[in-house]
């Protein structure tokens, strides 16, 4: 089993910065792309941006410009820094990471962290 921490959601005023970070644990056999999605009440959720072990980025048109995902291969850990943060920022945001099965090598099972509160005021 793969466990996904996320750190660092909050409360910050418009304009401001937070900055997330989520570790990957457990039955690692090959970590592949991680990311974070994020799911304001009553919306779906919604890709904010991933990033490929070779560290090509994807981000979504709203945050380009402000926010930044990184991560560190040896601790199996995804960034988020948020900048310039906006009221519609507001939701719960959840990484990911797709890890691929040590048995089947064609399959990717996507795991999902528990998801952190980021509130953004105005």
């Amino acid at each position: 089993q793969v466990h996904l921490v996320e750190s660092g959601g909050g409360l910050v005023q418009a304009g401001g910065s937070l900055s997330l970070s989520c570790a990957a644990s457990g039955n690692i056999f090959r970590l592949n792309a991680m990311g974070w999605h994020r799911q304001a009440p009553g919306k779906q959720r919604e890709l904010v941006a991933d990033i490929a072990n070779g560290s090509i980025t994807n981000y979504a048109d709203s945050v380009k410009g402000r926010f930044t995902i990184s991560r560190d291969n040896a601790k199996k850990t995804v960034y988020l820094q948020m900048n310039s943060l906006k009221t519609e920022d507001t939701a719960v945001y959840y990484c990911h990471a797709d890890v691929t099965n040590p048995f089947y090598s064609s399959t990717v099972n996507r795991y999902w962290g528990q998801g952190t509160q980021v509130t953004v005021s105005s």
